[in-house]
């Protein structure tokens, strides 16, 4: 029984002097770059309640944000085409995207959070037959004279500001401000678009990819990602959204994998149906037909119930014919995205 006895106090003592930690992520406001470290929680802080709560062995999500902090929300594509030509040629080109932003967290009272959008700066780059194009916000106008109009619409944007307002569940209620952001970007390419009813439909028409339902649907799906009643580890849910609007759409199947060391991880499945569209006119028929999968996954911070890393990739394929009843020519198209939030996470 002595022995069993010091066993048991030696098994204590080793579980009391293991320190827990937790993973946060840095932003520097002037470049918009995060770091991620690793530190030790105090007692008191371990004791707090978590952002990723487990009741009766259901997960729900919510969100314990710090006023003051700043919070990643940099978001980089990549998506790498091949193209082949009726003449059996194939060419390729890689696109890449980066927006930066992060999130500030100005206020919390009566349950809902008053946060900043900052759009720090955007960067993209075209390569294919051997060249590439970039444009960045950080550097000067591109030589180009096709991309200066992309670089000042970019330029207008980086550095502006939107007001969010955010419950603790991750409901996004108001996303504000949008004037001044047009406001600006319309100083942006005042110097290029000199007539003002061209600077007024090139606004209105950006209006309707940059408005306030658009914000609020791209942040609740970044940030809300447990579904509300919660789930369990193994639990899956399903989703769908438009790739083409009212032709094609994707289906999503997540799954809670695990909640520990800090982290929850969800696995994400995806097919995007294969469609065929066919139509003749003229005496010549066009035939059209995509499909694809996607795979991935999203890591969140328990603690906070933050975003700390989603890795998504989608494969698609693409192919089209044109004939006449005698001769046929078709074309196949092959693209590979993948899109990352927070890539600087390890």
């Amino acid at each position: 029984m002595k022995k069993l006895t010091a066993f048991a106090l030696i098994a204590l003592a080793l579980i009391a002097c293991k320190k827990e930690t937790k993973t946060i992520t840095k932003v520097d406001p002037k470049t918009g770059k995060t770091e991620t470290v690793t530190v030790e929680v105090s007692p008191e802080e371990s004791a707090k309640p978590k952002a990723i709560a487990d009741s009766s062995g259901v997960y729900k999500q919510k969100f314990i944000l710090e006023k003051g902090a700043t919070y990643p929300l940099v978001s980089y594509q990549r998506e790498i085409q091949s193209l082949t030509a009726p003449d059996g040629k194939t060419m390729s080109a890689t696109n890449e995207t980066t927006d930066e932003m992060s999130v500030t967290v100005n206020d919390f009272k009566d349950n809902i959070y008053s946060l900043t959008l900052n759009m720090t700066g955007k960067r993209m780059s075209n390569s294919a037959n051997g060249k590439t194009m970039v444009i960045d916000t950080k550097q000067a106008a591109p030589k180009e004279d096709a991309l200066k109009m992309d670089y000042l619409v970019s330029k207008g944007l980086a550095g502006n500001k939107l007001n969010v307002k955010m419950d603790a569940f991750g409901n996004i209620k108001t996303v504000s401000g949008f004037d001044v952001v047009y406001n600006n970007l319309k100083k942006a390419i005042a110097g290029t678009v000199k007539d003002k009813k061209q600077q007024d439909a090139f606004i209105e028409s950006f209006k309707a990819g940059f408005n306030e339902n658009m914000m609020k649907e791209q942040l609740g799906k970044n940030l809300k990602l447990l579904p509300s009643k919660g789930a369990k580890i193994g639990d899956k849910w399903t989703d769908s959204e438009d790739i083409v609007p009212g032709k094609v759409k994707q289906n999503l199947t997540f799954t809670l994998l695990k909640v520990e060391d800090g982290k929850a991880e969800i696995g994400l499945t995806g097919v995007i149906p294969s469609k065929s569209d066919k139509q003749t006119q003229n005496g010549m028929t066009h035939t059209m037909s995509v499909g694809g999968t996607e795979s991935g996954k999203i890591i969140i911070d328990e603690n906070t119930g933050w975003l700390l890393n989603q890795n998504l990739n989608i494969k698609t394929t693409q192919k089209e014919s044109v004939t006449d009843g005698k001769q046929t020519q078709t074309m196949s198209k092959n693209s590979t995205t993948s899109i990352i939030i927070n890539p600087a996470y390890k």
